[in-house]
């Protein structure tokens, strides 16, 4: 049986550099003949969370914020695994990305232990020239952090310098690691 990949864009462009490292993990994911779904969080209607921890009260029946996140929370269950791609804004993530990921938060109402064993990759791209003083690695470390505490399989992170749209394609490296992740990422 296939592999399911949801990928899970986190720019507002549609075509930049980290929505083309998360093409590249799809190329390399569809290559191992996984089927792929992409979500493009910009468009999406996604509220950040409010903290009323109802998701957490016995007998929740989910999230209380009626939004997009709804189907989203669905997808993340049914599939095997996760691309998260996000630019480096401000030294972090993209504001869609986190509110995202703090979302998540509702997802064991849903679904028990839903992120144990899920298989995820990151892309990641930044301006300048070093993962570190672009943030970068702030971000990555955030991921890392997450997942090992929800005892999800990182699988694996790409991340390259590249602020115009596109200049990413130009590092033939981080494009075939990213391809190499996603065959990995789907991998028995």
């Amino acid at each position: 049986m296939a592999k399911k990949v949801l990928v899970l864009l986190g720019s507002p462009r549609r075509k930049g550099n980290s929505a083309i490292l998360a093409d590249q993990i799809t190329k390399g994911a569809k290559s191992a003949k996984a089927k792929v779904e992409t979500i493009y969080l910009h468009g999406k209607n996604i509220a950040p969370c409010k903290a009323c921890m109802s998701c957490q009260k016995k007998g929740s029946k989910g999230c209380s914020i009626q939004d997009d996140m709804q189907e989203i929370y669905l997808k993340l269950i049914a599939a095997d695994a996760w691309v998260i791609a996000s630019p480096v804004y401000w030294f972090t993530m993209s504001a869609q990305t986190k509110i995202f990921i703090d979302r998540c938060f509702a997802l064991p109402v849903y679904q028990s232990d839903p992120f144990r064993d899920k298989r995820i990759a990151i892309a990641m791209a930044y301006g300048g020239e070093d993962a570190f003083n672009s943030g970068c690695v702030n971000a990555l470390r955030t991921f890392q952090d997450t997942y090992k505490y929800t005892e999800a399989n990182l699988v694996g992170m790409v991340y390259g310098s590249a602020m115009d749209a596109g200049q990413i394609t130009s590092n033939e490296k981080v494009i075939q690691d990213a391809f190499d992740l996603g065959k990995q990422l789907v991998a028995e």
